[in-house]
């Protein structure tokens, strides 16, 4: 039996990967290949599995017999457009088809699936598909995942006529088949004549696994299901390294993540203080020790076990009435800071938050790096090198990760900035990774992390795991010291410290909820870490 699972499950203690249209061809054609299954199979299964979510999705759909326009385009996505309307009007459903394109051009499976629903019910011509009234539900089944150019403007006119149709009953509900159509499954930009509105899904089913696109920019579907196909999976532990060349997705769901986070939280039985390793934050002078001191509290939450603060002589006063388990210690530029890291114990740094701007700064990031300690650059000293980003990129190391928004990331490398380039977001993080020697961890609501040799990982706060509130002042400085806290033990890789840190930075924020402020993040941490059960 194959069924719909929500996108937040995943199997005990292992990771999602979203593959790209090739991957998921390849998949397909490896099992076909291999004689285990077939063409018509796998479109009949995604066809009845798309229902199955359907009606699980909408329960009071599934109470009676409604009314359905299936939209079915020219390829295999019309396929399983032809078996849905079948299933439907199996289940005593009015079905509307209209198709797209000379139906002699279509795929042999897909031609076999359009003539079984024609001993049933005509397909109409998709320019008509204004007429009648309004449908309880609306198909899309027009173009599905390998889109490579704008769809034609007759499929965009004839979604939104349906969309219009007069009725008394409430707004059309939309499901699409393997993504919403003019979806560029690979890099989220929707496809789409110049001018034209672009369609849109209040659900999408997706088939074997999720799709790069559904993840990137803002998706155009308010939610996302995965219907098993029966193709064979390749789950990985997120304890390891993600393969190269395919993308992970963090959304173990609460249950599975006490597995993954008892391995890479640095608290264990036995463990004292230096063996959770010693987070040394930097911040900047009077007025602006805000930034270090949220990452410095976040470093301390998250499991470090000694976290020391070292800020300008001058800032001393007013950092020490605001800290009692975080140590403070007088920064005095780069050669105090050369001084301090003689302390091997030091096993880790966070700067940028709240630092300034210029050359100190510029000194203060040569100097940590210089120490070959994993380090994280967030804020100021990333945006200190923007006139000489090589500067920066000739001292990195593998032990460092960078945490920039799309503006610093643009500064830093500005041929892969958004707008300049033909990559996705997540090639333009892995391309960074390799030029920098150093992990990435490119935020947004698609957060993305890579590391040089190929892996890469996404981080999304979309659907729902949605956290709007995280857009707020101070949110990435705790991200940063979170990290840092992650990375001072030395038992975990940078990237999967990075992973962690920004799974937590959206579940602690989702804890929360409306209202959030940065402080409130890592404070939300003791109450996460219950409920997951750690």
């Amino acid at each position: 039996m194959h069924h719909a699972t929500e996108i937040s499950e995943t199997e005990s203690g292992l990771a999602m990967e979203l593959l790209t249209a090739a991957q998921m061809r390849a998949a397909e054609e490896a099992a076909m290949s291999a004689g285990k299954v077939s063409g018509l199979q796998l479109m009949e299964r995604a066809g009845r599995g798309s229902v199955d979510a359907a009606l699980s999705h909408w329960p009071d759909l599934a109470e009676g017999p409604h009314h359905a326009v299936v939209l079915c385009g020219p390829g295999n996505n019309g396929g399983d457009g032809y078996v849905v309307a079948r299933r439907l009007l199996d289940a005593g459903w009015r079905v509307e088809v209209f198709g797209l394109g000379d139906p002699a051009k279509a795929s042999p499976d897909a031609r076999r699936m359009r003539a079984l629903w024609e001993e049933a019910g005509p397909v109409q011509d998709l320019r008509q598909a204004g007429r009648c009234d309004r449908p309880d539900l609306l198909v899309d089944a027009l173009f599905g995942t390998g889109l490579s150019r704008s769809i034609p403007q007759e499929a965009v006119t004839a979604w939104h006529a349906v969309r219009a149709r007069a009725g008394v009953t409430g707004q059309v509900r939309c499901l699409a088949l393997d993504c919403v159509s003019g979806l560029d499954c690979d890099n989220g930009q929707m496809l789409v004549p110049e001018g034209a509105d672009a369609l849109s899904a209040d659900l999408t089913v997706t088939y074997h696994a999720a799709k790069r696109g559904h993840f990137l920019k803002t998706p155009p579907s308010a939610a996302l299901k995965v219907v098993d196909i029966g193709l064979e999976a390749h789950p990985a532990s997120l304890t390891a390294m993600p393969r190269p060349g395919y993308l992970r997705l963090l959304d173990p769901g609460r249950v599975e993540a006490r597995r993954w986070l008892k391995d890479i939280l640095p608290v264990a039985p036995g463990h004292h203080k230096y063996d959770r390793g010693h987070t040394l934050v930097l911040g900047g002078g009077p007025g602006k020790g805000g930034a270090a001191r949220m990452a410095a509290r976040a470093a301390l939450r998250i499991g470090a076990g000694l976290v020391t603060l070292g800020v300008p002589p001058a800032a001393l006063q007013e950092n020490a009435a605001r800290l009692d388990a975080i140590m403070l210690k007088p920064l005095r530029g780069a050669e105090g800071l050369a001084d301090m890291l003689e302390d091997g114990r030091l096993s880790a740094i966070v700067l940028g938050p709240g630092l300034g701007l210029g050359e100190e700064t510029r000194q203060l990031v040569r100097a940590a790096l210089g120490a070959n300690r994993r380090i994280v650059l967030d804020a100021d000293a990333l945006s200190s090198f923007q006139d000489d980003p090589d500067a920066l990129s000739a001292t990195l190391h593998d032990r460092a990760v960078l945490t920039p928004h799309e503006g610093e990331f643009a500064r830093l490398f500005p041929d892969l900035a958004h707008g300049k380039r033909d990559v996705s977001k997540v090639e333009a993080a892995a391309l960074a990774a390799e030029r920098a020697g150093a992990t990435i961890l490119l935020k947004g609501p698609d957060t993305v992390i890579a590391s040089p040799g190929g892996a890469v990982s996404l981080n999304a706060a979309l659907y729902e795991r949605a956290a709007p509130w995280l857009g707020t002042a101070g949110a990435g400085d705790v991200l940063a010291g979170m990290i840092g806290g992650l990375l001072a033990s030395g038992r975990i890789a940078p990237h999967l410290a990075a992973e962690a840190a920004a799974w937590l930075h959206v579940e602690a924020a989702r804890s929360f909820g409306p209202g959030l402020i940065a402080e409130d993040l890592p404070e939300e941490l003791p109450k996460l870490f219950r409920e997951i059960g750690l």
